[in-house]
């Protein structure tokens, strides 16, 4: 298939830009890896390669959803929103690297609701002053959130008084919250089709920017195909690197997968959503965070339960106190946040400040 020069400028000039410059660390990385080299460098260009080709991924979808639609274009977006990461936990399930996926989960959404939003809050407000974002549709985001929550706690609190007794009931009631968890989901996808279009933006199925580029419908499939392939790949040579990386760094597996990998799998997501929030577009800011937040608790986190079993590989919902801990207080602090209707820089620092808490301490607890 041929590439026209109006979608190749696209490609080369997307809202992500310099970032495509990093696709030069994926053929590097593979080398590597087949030549055996140190672990760190594997991990770091594994990592710096997977995050030009999340942007990519998520721009092909994004052109894909603009085309199709607005109701389809919001399934899209639900389904490859979280893509990159998705694609990274299921290679982590395969290696066994339970844990990592499991801090992946909570590393997602505390980066998404304190690192990002916090960082958009903060230049957005430093240059902006007081901003503005539907207090509906983030009202709906959090009490979305906040169920998810209890979804993620209702099995480690049952599970200390199941397990003794029943080791698979857990793993059944797992299952059970991972069907509950997908039917809000798709439940929430449903209402935001019924909303005024102006509302939708908070809502998990639309985490898009409005700025959509020149693709037509080939390269933007052409793009989604590649990119996936090589995700795939520098995907399991991170992975594999882990393992390596923390024993000579004297990291844990926890920290890894709370800090790390959420920060590579979404870091052009993140660009885009401090972008918006500069130009004075917080509603965008806070739907593209709080729809990515969503779419980890409520879609990824359950499907990796299934994902899981088919590979023969099962992962509870039993997360451990210290992650259900600190998920608890970033829902809290986002709901003070949102429920207003407005935002400064101020809010924004109190978010970076309580996500530097929380990496301090995932760095220094030590491995179980």
């Amino acid at each position: 298939m041929k590439l026209d020069a109006r979608a190749l400028r696209a490609l080369l000039a997307s809202p992500s830009r310099w970032i495509n410059a990093l696709l030069l660390f994926v053929p590097l990385a593979i080398a590597l890896e087949l030549t055996h080299g140190d672990p760190l460098a594997i991990f770091l260009t594994a990592a710096l390669g997977i995050v030009p080709l999340a942007g990519l991924m998520g721009e092909a979808t994004d052109a894909l959803a603009h085309r199709a639609g607005h109701q389809v274009g919001a399934l899209l977006n639900a389904t490859f929103g979280n893509a990159a990461e998705l694609i990274i936990t299921i290679a982590a399930i395969r290696a066994g690297l339970l844990e990592v996926v499991k801090a992946s989960i909570t590393g997602s959404i505390l980066g998404n609701i304190l690192l990002v939003l916090g960082l958009s809050l903060l230049l957005g407000g430093v240059k902006h002053g007081f901003q503005t974002f539907s207090r509906r549709g983030a009202s709906v985001s959090v009490t979305m959130m906040t169920i998810a929550i209890i979804g993620l706690l209702i099995p480690a609190i049952f599970a200390q008084a199941i397990e003794p007794r029943n080791h698979d009931a857990v793993e059944y009631l797992s299952i059970g919250v991972a069907i509950a968890l997908m039917l809000v989901y798709a439940l929430s996808i449903l209402f935001s089709f019924r909303m005024p279009k102006e509302e939708t933006r908070a809502m998990p199925g639309e985490t898009t920017t409005p700025e959509h580029n020149a693709w037509n419908l080939k390269v933007a499939f052409a793009v989604l195909s590649v990119t996936i392939v090589f995700l795939a790949a520098l995907s399991e040579i991170l992975v594999g690197a882990v393992e390596p990386l923390v024993r000579a760094n004297g990291l844990t597996e926890l920290f890894v997968g709370v800090i790390i990998v959420p920060i590579i799998g979404n870091a052009a997501e993140h660009l885009v959503a401090v972008e918006m929030a500069m130009k004075n577009k917080m509603e965008l800011a806070l739907g593209i965070t709080l729809g990515s937040s969503l779419q980890i608790a409520l879609f990824v986190a359950p499907l990796l339960v299934f994902v899981s079993l088919a590979m023969g590989n099962p992962m509870s919902l039993v997360f451990n106190p210290f992650e259900l801990a600190a998920l608890f207080a970033t829902v809290l602090i986002a709901a003070f946040i949102a429920f207003d209707g407005e935002s400064n820089w101020l809010e924004g620092a109190q978010l970076l400040v309580v996500y530097v808490i929380l990496g301090l301490a995932f760095f220094f607890l030590p491995a179980a």
